[in-house]
């Protein structure tokens, strides 16, 4: 109770610093009125459940949840809850169909095309149940269409449209900007597919990557057209030549090419779900938001038997602790032991959506998975990227799960290594030195590396390969030769790495852990999640960020400074003592 208060006072005392007085004094009020008021949500016979989705859908739980005190919106979503309401208003009684709304909201790792993938599935199996599934759309992207289109009557805003125009991926180029600057840059890598170092020494993509990004995206695309297609009774010719033409597909072409049932106005939808849940026209249809139903579920399974620990590594894998939205390999890896060293924990299921980082950091965790694997069944569940030091923890699990549409291998490893010898000399700042020996200063940023120096780092980077390789031959148990020829740093789909061999099965989470239970033995099982949540003097000082206007950050400055700031946040990842890496491409961001 001593450290809560502390630290909470010093959150406080930064708040008052930064903010004033006036503001902490909300945040607290927030916080007793948020304690304070449990608002109870009871499920009517006949309610439509609301999947409003304007929400960032992450794999892990929300560490902390502001719900409560932002009446707009659900900022978070996490998966399991998703899938989980999904199933269980699909036998539920009180539950007379599902209406989709809103647009996907991306951040971070989440609400990628694997996770949504898991989504559309649960859907499916909610109509198949016999229960309807409405979806009303406005400006449509790819992602909410792709979700949306499992639905019986697909109605679109008589002024909205279909933003999907296919997949791209526009990777942003830093090389002029460092030669301007004064930042040198020299790299080091293994793998002819190995192109996360491309945006600091080149000024557009070399043909290597070109070539694997175009084979990725046009995977991924076709997946998403063919699921689309097999929904809406269309062949993928149709789907490709309807976006080819158009682009942007208005609401009366949408119609026209079988994407959209209905072109209607938003109070037309709600006055027929209204006659249909028996409402007067002064109240509004009987329904409950997907949230709060997922609130009165139970998504941990039963209270008897053992128990199985999901363990979500999302984000960027780091040295050291790691930061908000990183995988620190210490505090990892001391998760992960202490999970193997608990008698109560029975299983234990990876959750991986991570598109690699720091080598030193993810065989750090792999140790762990490797000794963890020896005491207990270890599953591996691969979200929307479980790609290089993603795929690097994942390949002495037990058994790996993957979507189609799941991004993974990139089995290279690459050194990148700054100076700012011109920058610092641009602006009068000189520097000596004296050392007792040849490579005492190697990994200063005070000048470019020597030969030597480079030679030195190559030779490690080749032999950390040399280590991936092997260690994908091992635990796959694929000939050496063949591992070789499909690493090279090179990015695949789910289903190319299933036919691969470096994946076992298509399937989510809930099949990860279901084969998790089975090698357990156990038939009833409680499920706990890590990492925990959060300590309030944190979550206040989120709360406070999250207060800023909604609208702060739109128009062209506001698309500007994220994308800058996804790019920063890259950067701030690297962080590995030797300046050595197994991460996929930087900027394979998909719309």
């Amino acid at each position: 109770m001593r450290n809560f208060i502390s630290s909470l006072l010093g959150a406080l005392s930064a708040l008052v610093l930064f903010f004033g007085a006036g503001i902490v004094l909300i945040v607290i009020l927030l916080v007793v009125i948020g304690s304070m008021e449990q608002k109870t949500v009871a499920v009517e016979r006949g309610s439509y459940l609301v999947f409003d989705l304007s929400a960032n859908i992450t794999d892990s739980p929300p560490l902390i949840d502001f719900g409560s005190f932002s009446r707009n919106h659900v900022d978070v979503l996490q998966l399991r809850q998703v899938t989980a309401a999904l199933r269980t208003a699909s036998t539920d009684d009180r539950i007379k169909g599902v209406l989709i709304i809103g647009s996907v909201r991306t951040g971070g790792m989440g609400s990628g095309y694997a996770a949504l993938e898991e989504v559309r599935g649960e859907l499916m199996d909610f109509r198949d149940s016999g229960k309807s599934v409405h979806a009303f759309l406005n400006y449509a992207s790819t992602h909410d269409y792709y979700v949306a289109s499992v639905a019986d009557d697909i109605a679109l805003d008589p002024y909205g449209a279909l933003t999907m125009p296919g997949l791209a991926s526009e990777p942003m180029f830093f090389a002029k900007a460092f030669e301007k600057y004064g930042i040198g840059v020299q790299v080091t890598r293994v793998g002819k597919y190995k192109s996360a170092v491309e945006p600091f020494i080149r000024e557009d993509l070399s043909e290597e990557n070109r070539q694997q990004m175009q084979q990725l995206l046009g995977g991924i695309w076709g997946n998403l057209i063919e699921d689309i297609g097999a929904s809406r009774g269309l062949s993928i010719a149709d789907i490709q030549k309807v976006v080819d033409t158009e682009g942007m597909i208005r609401a009366e072409q949408a119609k026209e090419a079988g994407l959209v049932d209905r072109v209607i106005y938003r109070d037309v939808i709600l006055a027929e779900l209204q006659e249909s849940t028996g409402q007067k026209a002064s109240k509004p249809f009987t329904q409950i938001g997907l949230q709060d139903y997922a609130n009165l579920i139970n998504i941990s399974g039963s209270s008897g038997g053992g128990r199985i620990a999901v363990v979500y590594a999302e984000g960027t894998i780091v040295d050291g602790e790691g930061e908000r939205e990183q995988i620190g390999g210490d505090r990892f890896s001391r998760e992960l032991r202490r999970l193997r060293l608990d008698d109560s924990v029975s299983a234990i299921v990876l959750r991986v959506n991570s598109p690699g980082g720091s080598a030193s950091a993810s065989e750090t965790i792999q140790r762990e998975m490797r000794l963890a694997a020896k005491e207990k069944p270890v599953v591996v569940s691969m979200g929307s990227y479980a790609a290089s030091g993603g795929y690097w923890i994942s390949t002495y699990s037990e058994r790996i799960y993957a979507e189609p549409m799941t991004i993974t291998g990139s089995i290279g490893v690459f050194g990148v290594l700054f100076d700012i010898q011109k920058l610092a000399n641009n602006m009068g700042i000189t520097f000596d030195q004296v050392k007792t020996g040849e490579f005492a200063d190697t990994m200063t940023i005070s000048r470019p590396k020597t030969d030597a120096e480079m030679a030195l780092i190559q030779r490690s980077v080749d032999w950390i390969y040399d280590e991936f390789i092997s260690k994908v031959a091992e635990s796959r148990a694929i000939p050496r030769a063949q591992v070789e020829e499909i690493a090279q740093g090179r990015v695949w789909s789910g289903q190319e790495a299933l036919d691969l061999g470096l994946v076992d099965e298509i399937g989510g989470l809930d099949e990860a852990i279901k084969h998790a239970a089975k090698l357990a033995g156990l038939e009833k099982y409680r499920l706990v999640e890590y990492p925990r949540k959060k300590e309030l003097a944190e979550a206040i000082s989120e709360l406070v960020n999250d207060m800023v206007p909604a609208g702060a950050s739109a128009g062209l400055e506001g698309v500007i400074v994220e994308k800058l700031k996804g790019e920063m946040e890259t950067l701030r990842g690297f962080n590995d003592p030797q300046g050595l890496y197994a991460r996929m491409p930087m900027t394979l961001n998909l719309p």
